[in-house]
C-alpha cells in the first residue's frame, strides 16, 4: 500500500465544526504544520443582538469564513483542515467547505453546550462520520464522556473525547480519533 500512496498522492478533508467561541480556530493552529490561513476579524457593533457572547464575552473576534490548515502524515498523504465559522449567519458556507470531507470534529463547551446542536445535526442528517471534541476551558464544570454523550443524544458509536485545544498533543489526540472513527464507518458500510 505504501507504494501506492507514494505514486498516487492522497489528501483527506477534515471539517473542525462548533459553535461561536469554541476553539476551532486554536485547534486549526495547534496542529497545522503550516501558519494557518485564519479569516478572523475584529468583533464589530453589526454582531450586537445578532452574535451571542454569553459565556465567551472576552473574545474579540470571529472567524468569517474558514480556517485552514495542513498536516503531512507522510509522503503522499496529507490531512488539509478547515475550520467553519461558528455563528447561524455564516452556515451558509457549510455545504462548499464539507464536500468530500472524510469526516468531522465538533467541538463542544460544556458552559454552551446547546451551541454545537447544530453541528451535530449537520454531520448527523449528512452521515458524514464525527467525533465530539469537549474543550475542557479553564474553571468551566467539568462533565464525564457519558455525560455529554448524554446531553448531545449521542449514538454509541459516535466518539467523546476530554481535550484542551491549545495543547498540541490533544488536540492530534482529537485528529486519531476522527480518523480511526471514520475508517470504521466507511468499512462498515462497504
Amino acid at each position: 500500500m505504501d507504494s501506492v500512496l507514494s505514486e498516487d498522492p492522497v489528501a483527506l478533508k477534515i471539517l473542525i465544526a462548533g459553535g461561536f467561541g469554541v476553539g476551532k480556530t486554536t485547534l486549526v493552529g495547534a496542529v497545522s504544520e503550516i501558519k494557518p490561513l485564519r479569516t478572523e476579524e475584529v468583533l464589530s457593533d453589526r454582531g450586537v443582538g445578532v452574535d451571542d457572547i454569553d459565556g465567551v464575552e472576552t473574545k474579540t473576534t470571529t472567524t468569517v469564513a474558514m480556517d485552514f490548515g495542513r498536516i503531512t502524515i507522510r509522503d503522499g498523504l496529507v490531512v488539509y483542515l478547515f475550520g467553519t465559522p461558528g455563528q447561524e449567519r455564516f452556515w451558509f458556507m457549510w455545504d462548499e467547505l464539507s464536500y468530500g470531507a472524510l469526516g468531522a470534529v465538533v467541538i463542544a463547551d460544556t458552559r454552551r453546550l446547546t451551541d454545537c446542536f447544530p453541528s451535530v445535526d449537520y454531520f448527523e442528517q449528512r452521515g458524514t462520520p464525527f467525533v465530539v471534541a469537549v474543550n475542557c476551558f479553564d474553571g468551566a464544570s467539568r462533565h464525564s464522556v457519558e455525560e455529554v454523550r448524554v446531553a448531545l443524544d449521542l449514538d454509541d458509536d459516535v466518539p467523546v473525547l476530554l481535550c484542551d485545544v491549545r495543547r498540541r498533543t490533544s488536540a492530534k489526540e482529537v485528529m486519531i480519533a476522527l480518523v480511526e472513527h471514520s475508517l470504521r464507518t466507511l468499512t462498515s458500510a462497504n
